[in-house]
């Protein structure tokens, strides 16, 4: 089963998503990135990367304007903690569809739309938090 986590920013507590830094995402992204450096930018403008984590755990992730959509993250705590980065540092939130719920950091929290905040989940963004709120914690 795919899912797709996806990444937004929100700024004084606007209701819509703010854009996002695409310098603060290529930092983050590009050290991982094993796709052709070619392709990174698409025709629109907008960003695709396939990340690959040092434990061997992926993603492809794509970026637009104001969102970032993590499609098919493989288990493991490293694609996780890659997420997590790239959510503190922009300081922005984790939407999981499967679940309908934001998960984000006490930073980004503080920014989110009323309604939102009152619902959001406050986690630790390291990555084995990220994959204990999305999929479930790792058993030993």
């Amino acid at each position: 089963m795919s899912y797709s986590p996806s990444i937004y920013k929100f700024v004084e507590g606007s209701d819509a998503p703010v854009p996002l830094d695409l310098e603060v995402v290529r930092s983050v992204l590009t050290p991982y990135d094993v796709g052709d450096p070619g392709q990174t930018m698409t025709e629109d403008g907008s960003l695709q990367y396939w990340v690959r984590a040092a434990d061997g755990s992926e993603a492809e992730i794509f970026v637009d304007r104001t969102s970032i959509l993590v499609e098919r993250p493989h288990s493991g705590p490293g694609v996780f903690a890659i997420v997590a980065e790239l959510a503190a540092r922009l300081t922005a939130v984790i939407f999981d569809p499967s679940q309908g719920t934001f998960f984000c950091g006490p930073e980004a929290h503080a920014h989110l739309p009323v309604d939102m905040r009152r619902e959001a989940v406050l986690i630790d963004m390291t990555g084995e938090a990220v994959e204990a709120a999305l999929i479930g914690p790792r058993l030993p």
